[in-house]
This record gives structure tokens, sequence and C-alpha cells, in this order.
């Protein structure tokens, strides 16, 4: 049975990308898992079950549930997930040398993930009311510059940014904070904000990122690496070096499934260094299959969030779509050394449950909004 206005073509991608993540994860994960735990499915197993699984079930919720049902509940959600990143400075468990998640027996997550979606969902029904967007569809009256007070929206919108930041700052996670700070910054000047927004929130971000990195050793010579990684090539630069080894031997074809040679050298094969090894058993063609799935998967969304039927629905799709690609080329992109490590993963790819869960939840709510689309 069809079900009317659903987008079948986002669902065939997105499925494209989690069958490449369990086929990919299965060979990669083989050797770590016999070595720790005596089997070679331990990771895959615990990826399905922490990981897809419950991430398919909260996306097939995301689906069903009525879009002003997360209008409602948004300021609950944005404040739990507040109260979780804040709980991670007590009682979280910490990875090289930081607080980010939080373990209940068995089961753990890391609340940033999550945040990333809850701020998307939050400052898009934010702005749709703030900025009196009023109609639906095409009879919708659009704001005027005059909305765009400072008191009324500016200066609340930075406060969220400012909030954001000294948390996430504090728990060492400047990566997730870029990419928090860039969608909610997409989400906001897709209102059609007043240019001089765009410079002093610009200009504010580049220099408080300029302080973080002068002030913080590790920071720094990460970022000095990235410009010339042979200054340290057995410290921080080694990881950058592995990977561009990993994805120049890869070739046209690749050497093929679970034939990795650098899966022994390169660290965080399973996480943030995914992409090199995927390289490497891929080849080229391989590569040019998973940028062309994040390309689609963008076109896709721009589409959904242009034919959405209100603002909140258009914002939030927005956030989504820009949030999911841009973690996927910065992910990419610091592997082959146009970008400075970020130690974000790569999205459905990378072994990790929270950050799966929160895509799917995303990808769910993509596929509801685009059910009550225009046609």
């Amino acid at each position: 049975m069809r079900i009317k206005h659903l987008d079948y073509f986002l669902l065939f991608i997105v499925a494209l990308f989690l069958i490449l993540g369990i086929s990919f994860l299965a060979t990669i994960s083989a050797p770590l898992s016999f070595k720790r735990f005596g089997t070679t499915n331990y990771y895959l197993i615990h990826q399905l079950t922490r990981g897809f699984l419950p991430g398919i079930i909260l996306g097939l919720i995301s689906f069903l549930i009525p879009l002003e049902f997360f209008r409602k509940k948004l300021p609950f959600l944005l404040f739990g997930n507040l109260i979780a990143l804040i709980l991670v400075f007590f009682v979280g468990d910490r990875f090289w040398g930081a607080s980010r998640w939080l373990s209940f027996g068995i089961f753990s997550f890391q609340p940033s993930e999550f945040f990333k979606i809850t701020s998307i969902l939050y400052l898009s029904s934010w702005l749709k009311n703030r900025l009196n967007y009023q109609g639906k569809g095409m009879g919708v009256i659009k704001n005027k510059r005059s909305d765009y007070d400072f008191k009324r929206v500016f200066l609340p919108f930075l406060v969220f940014l400012a909030i954001i930041a000294i948390i996430l700052v504090s728990q060492k996670d400047i990566s997730t904070l870029g990419i928090i700070g860039l969608t909610v910054l997409a989400i906001y000047f897709a209102t059609g904000a007043p240019v001089w927004h765009s410079f002093l929130i610009v200009s504010g971000a580049l220099s408080g990122l300029f302080l973080l990195v002068k002030y913080e050793a590790y920071r720094l010579s990460r970022f000095l690496v990235f410009l010339n990684p042979e200054i340290d090539p057995m410290g921080q630069g080694f990881q950058v070096k592995q990977a561009i080894i990993a994805v120049g031997s890869g070739g046209i074809a690749g050497r093929g499934l679970g034939m990795s040679s650098q899966i022994g050298y390169l660290p965080q094969s399973m996480s943030d260094s995914t992409f090199a090894i995927f390289a490497e058993e891929t080849g080229f063609a391989g590569c040019m299959l998973l940028v062309s799935l994040f390309l689609i998967f963008l076109w896709l969304g721009l589409m959904i969030s242009r034919r959405s039927n209100d603002k909140f629905s258009e914002f939030t799709a927005l956030g989504i779509t820009f949030w999911i690609v841009l973690q996927g080329f910065v992910n990419i992109s610091s592997m082959i050394g146009i970008f400075p490590l970020a130690g974000i993963p790569l999205p459905f790819i990378s072994y990790g449950g929270s950050h799966v869960v929160s895509e799917l939840i995303g990808v769910g709510i993509l596929l509801n909004i685009a059910r009550h689309s225009k046609t």
C-alpha cells in the first residue's frame, strides 16, 4: 500500500546510506571486534541494536506524529536536552579528556548529538512566531525588514547562540558547536535577515574561534598540523597523514571490502576516520557514489523545504538537510586534508549510536514534512 505524498526517492537514498553503513561496518569492525571480544560481529550487533534499530523506530514515530505536536512540545524537549547537556559535567563519562556521554547501565548516549535536531526544531518554531508570518503555503505574508527588531529578534538569537557556545566549549566539543552554529545560522538567514546581521555574527564567530585556537594548545597544534602535517608526523599529524595514505591507495576501484591495509594504523577507523578506510576499500568509484548520495540528499531536502506548507516546516526541513550534508562534507574534507580534523562522525556510516539515532529522527521529520507538503 502506498502512503500518500511519501517521498519514496528520499526514503530510497537513506536506505542506500544505511545499507552502505551496515555492510561497511561489518567488514571494518571485524578485526578489532575479534581481538577484544573473541567474535567478529560484536560492534556490528551493537550498532544494529543501539543505533539503527532505535533510530528506525524513532524515525518512524517522527514520521507519524503530527508536526504540530513537535511545536507544542519543543520547550520541554529543549529544556530536557539542555539539562542532559549540563548533567554531562557532573555524571558524564569521560573519554579523551572530555565529558560528553551519559550512561544508564548498559545504555549510553551523547546529548549533544540530539541537541542538533532539538535546536533546529526550536529555532524554526521560534523564528516563525517571532517574525509574524501569517497564512499557509502560497498565502504566507512575508516578514518585513522592520520585523527584525534588535531586542525582539536579533538579541534573543545571539543569546541562544551564546548558551550553545558556552555549554559546548565547556565540553571541549568545538566541532559540534561549529555544526550547530552554522546550521542555525543558515536557518536564521533563510528568513531574509539583514546583511549586517550576517556580518556581525560571522565576525564574532571568527574572533571567538581565533581565541579558542590561540589559547588552547591542542587546538593550536591541530590547526598548525592542518597547515603542515609534516611538522608532527608521528603526533598530531599522524591521523591526517595515515588518512591521506588510505584515500590515495584506494585507486579507481579500491582494494575491496575488508582488504584495507591502513585499518591497523589509522586512529578511530570506525568513527571519525571511517571515510578514509571507505575510500581505500571502494576507491574513487565508491567515494563518488557516497558524495553523490549526499548531493542528492541535499537536493531532495531543499525541494521538501521549498514545497512546505508553512514556515516552521520550511525552516525545519532546511535545517535538517543542511546539518546532515554539512556534517558529511566536513568529515570527508578532514580526511582528505582540506579541512582540519573535526572529530565528527560520517552521517549514517560511522560507528556510534547517538548520531545515527538523531539523524534518522531528522529523516523521519523530513519525510513527515514532505507528506504534508504541496504537491
